[in-house]
């Protein structure tokens, strides 16, 4: 039996936010539920589809396996990026901050470089902790599927495509990004946190 997925529940973000709207979010959120859906339907087809016939210039197997993977970014992605919202962001606890100057030089250039990145990027931006090196990092990705490190675990994710801002703000990306800051839960990006340092 193919593993199915159900949505997670994030009703402490689908109101009006500091500088994003009800509406931006709840529409967000929809696409969101758009990506387990679709990962429920390709787990399934996969359950039959021809191994025999599997080729790395097409085959159902690898278009299967291949937008399996954007599916479960776009999952993951929003999983994460919708549960850092919702919070009274400002500045971090003691502990996250004490990283921030350490691996940054201060919180607000962490703050300057995350937003920089989210400016250079076509899709996300992730602040990382890296398992092997033990430090953290600021991260571009231009699609759900293209996390670039391997063993680095986002601990915030900066959704940067045009659905996460365009009702809100148009192209005025910069300005959602500080929105986005104002919006941050501390408590959950310290859980994140803990979690990828285990």
């Amino acid at each position: 039996m193919a593993h199915q997925l159900t949505a997670r529940n994030f009703d402490h973000i689908l109101r009006d936010l500091d500088g994003i709207s009800a509406r931006t979010m709840t529409e967000h959120y929809k696409l969101y539920q758009g990506y387990v859906n679709k990962y429920n339907e390709i787990m399934q087809k996969l359950e039959t589809a021809d191994r025999g016939s599997a080729n790395q210039t097409f085959s159902d197997l690898r278009s299967l396996k291949v937008d399996l993977t954007f599916a479960i970014g776009g999952i993951k992605n929003h999983e994460l990026y919708f549960g850092h919202l919702g919070g009274r962001g400002g500045d971090p606890p003691k502990e996250l901050r004490e990283l921030f100057e350490k691996y940054f030089g201060s919180v607000e250039a962490w703050r300057a470089d995350l937003k920089a990145t989210g400016m250079a990027s076509r899709g996300w931006a992730w602040t990382a902790w890296d398992r092997d090196w033990g430090y953290l990092f600021n991260y571009a990705g231009d699609a759900q599927n293209t996390f670039p490190v391997w063993n680095a675990v986002p601990i915030v994710a900066l959704d940067v495509y045009e659905h996460a801002y365009y009702l809100d703000y148009g192209v005025a990306r910069a300005s959602y990004i500080d929105a986005f800051f104002k919006n941050l839960d501390w408590d959950a990006i310290g859980a994140n946190l803990e979690r990828a340092r285990k």
